[in-house]
């Protein structure tokens, strides 16, 4: 009756996602590659976060 009411998880991990990417690509832009690929390393474990939830 009240599952209406619980957030599904997915799309917090999918907006969490997204914004790593978005910061992946800003630091590409400003020329900071370290910072890009650290940040494309931690999408990518959200991605299978997301993955993994979505088998569930």
């Amino acid at each position: 009756m009240f599952g209406i009411f619980k957030s599904d998880p997915t799309k917090k991990l999918q907006k969490a996602y997204e914004r790593k990417l978005e910061q992946a690509m800003e630091a590409a832009r400003n020329g900071d590659m370290h910072a890009n690929a650290s940040l494309t390393a931690e999408a990518e474990a959200l991605r299978e976060d997301i993955e993994k939830h979505k088998e569930a």
